[in-house]
């Protein structure tokens, strides 16, 4: 089912689908999010449900290595990325990724809008709850004041601020409109099949139909022969 998804995605038949915000939430993953945050379970072939061709795919993926076992020496060795592979982490391993980051692994972003507590309202409402410590608020070390956090503060510094991105459709870059934009991305990102699954229904539908008028036309000339049999014997 997996590589069906695929060819259709790379075939570009869903990315009508895809909406403005979503297209854009990723422009702020890929400038923002991307040098920390992993997407274990989102293909580049996938990101044709966000309206990017095959080439702008295989573009984005040549941008990236990805693991291909080991040399002759046993040491780890990478290739190029293709569309096919999972866009992955950008941490050689999860030591790295600690090492990175004062002792925390940055959660995965593929199923993020589902295992989140809150969802999606709840990671766009964080995204901009960022803010000045009151005074003589201590905070711990590597951490940031956060009002959306239980204890009032977190350990990943402010991502987004006014401006730091230009979108191409004009939309003024603010930290709102980025966090929204992020959260839509997270979204899709959680289902990105969803559109592919909802055209492969479209196609079962009409195969089924298809051979429900097939079988009901067999059927009838297969009584009208039967009937015509009848008569002659009677006759």
């Amino acid at each position: 089912m997996r590589w069906m998804l695929l060819a259709l995605g790379l075939l570009g038949g869903v990315s009508a689908h895809a909406s403005t915000s979503e297209q854009r939430g990723f422009k702020v993953f890929r400038q923002v999010c991307s040098t920390c945050h992993s997407l274990d379970h989102v293909a580049y072939a996938d990101l044709s449900g966000l309206g990017l061709t095959q080439d702008q795919i295989k573009e984005y993926a040549a941008q990236h290595q990805v693991p291909d076992g080991l040399d002759e020496d046993g040491d780890p060795k990478t290739r190029v990325a293709r569309p096919t592979d999972l866009i992955g982490s950008p941490y050689a391993g999860e030591a790295m990724a600690r090492m990175a980051n004062h002792g925390s692994v940055p959660p995965d972003f593929s199923r993020r809008a589902m295992t989140q507590k809150g969802g999606v309202a709840w990671i766009v409402r964080m995204l901009q709850s960022y803010a000045e410590a009151p005074a003589g608020r201590k905070l711990p070390p590597g951490s940031y004041y956060n009002t959306a956090m239980p204890h009032g503060h977190i350990g990943m510094p402010q991502p987004l601020h006014d401006g730091q991105i230009s979108y191409e459709d004009g939309t003024p870059a603010t930290t709102k409109q980025m966090a929204e934009d992020l959260g839509a991305f997270l979204e899709w990102t959680a289902r990105p099949h969803l559109a592919a699954r909802h055209l492969v229904g479209v196609f079962v539908l009409l195969y089924l139909a298809g051979m429900y008028v097939l079988l009901l036309l067999m059927k009838r000339r297969v009584w009208s022969r039967l009937r015509q049999t009848d008569a002659s014997r009677n006759f």
